[in-house]
């Protein structure tokens, strides 16, 4: 009898066909299994690697679908040289950051818009690089030649490296984590970008936004791409009921004429509801909506079988990308 897993990952091939490159270098979303009929499933490619989410309540059910999957995957794509499976609701740490499937060397770049990135794939439960913001990297690169650029809650960086391959005059990465950053920094290496020190700022967004305010430094363009949620003892993230604060704190730090790139990934907060929020930031004149980055189809799915928990309308999904323009008094 055949698994009904089988037929929906040969749709999934069948549609990702124009995204595998001849040297197997991208990265892309194989298979969204929340909207392409099995929700205890993703499957994520990086180069050569791929990356199974099993998402299943109780992970054992889950594990006969990775076990599915993994197999189907090494037939149709003879080419693939390792697999790790993340369990979403894994017992440990190791569980949720991954652990071998078959091979025992894992991808340590991708390419994507001819721009390396550097990826750690079992550094976190995520895979140390987000393939939802791709269409954003690609704006990074077309719109910020020239411009200096301050990348808040920066993770590895790429929007960073995006906007540097784009010929930025100067790129500030922060996050909290030194190791997220390290990472940041092997993707310049990979480019031929130049590494200053300075640039890399392992601190709190609150105390380093709070620094520069004091010295008026001021940036063309501003990223600010929050966690959901998170607290340290200087302040508190929270995407569900306080993105408008958030974007508050740094409309100071940006040039007449500049950009702030927000991006709210809350699930459970509606475009509609973000699009307010913007809005009512817009009123005084100061802030303009410029543009909406969409989500890569690939990252959502194709031929959706499902609906979303909240309608992302005028987004495209639940990660909701916003390009504004900045005008100051």
């Amino acid at each position: 009898m055949t698994s009904p897993l089988l037929p929906l990952l040969e749709k999934a091939l069948a549609a990702r066909a124009p995204l595998f490159d001849p040297d197997h270098q991208s990265a892309f979303r194989f298979f969204n299994g929340f909207l392409e009929g099995c929700p205890d499933l993703v499957i994520d490619i990086y180069a050569t690697t791929i990356v199974i989410h099993n998402y299943a309540q109780r992970p054992e059910q889950g594990a006969v679908l990775v076990d599915e999957a993994s197999q189907f995957l090494r037939t149709a794509l003879t080419w693939l040289t390792a697999g790790i499976v993340k369990i979403r609701s894994g017992a440990t740490q190791q569980d949720r950051r991954g652990a071998f499937l078959f091979g025992t060397e894992l991808d340590r770049k991708i390419k994507e818009h001819d721009t390396w990135y550097a990826i750690d794939l079992l550094l976190n439960r995520d895979s140390s690089l987000y393939l939802d913001t791709r269409n954003l990297r690609q704006w990074a690169i077309e719109n910020l030649k020239g411009k200096s650029v301050f990348n808040t809650f920066a993770y590895t960086g790429s929007f960073g490296v995006a906007a540097l391959k784009g010929g930025a005059s100067r790129v500030a990465q922060v996050d909290l984590n030194r190791e997220f950053l390290n990472l940041a920094r092997q993707s310049y290496m990979l480019n031929g970008f130049p590494v200053q020190k300075g640039d890399f700022i392992a601190r709190d967004f609150f105390e380093q936004v709070g620094n520069m305010k004091r010295v008026n430094t001021r940036f063309d363009c501003v990223f600010i791409d929050p966690p959901f949620f998170s607290t340290t003892s200087k302040g508190k993230v929270d995407q569900m009921h306080e993105s408008a604060r958030l974007i508050n704190k740094v409309r100071p730090l940006i040039n007449d004429g500049g950009y702030l790139v927000a991006i709210n990934n809350a699930l459970f907060v509606s475009g509609a509801q973000y699009m307010q929020t913007l809005e009512s930031l817009s009123k005084d004149g100061y802030l303009k909506i410029k543009e909406l980055i969409s989500v890569p189809q690939d990252f959502i799915g194709y031929n959706p079988v499902g609906s979303p928990l909240t309608d992302p309308a005028p987004f495209n999904h639940s990660t909701k990308i916003a390009i504004l323009e900045v005008k100051r008094k």
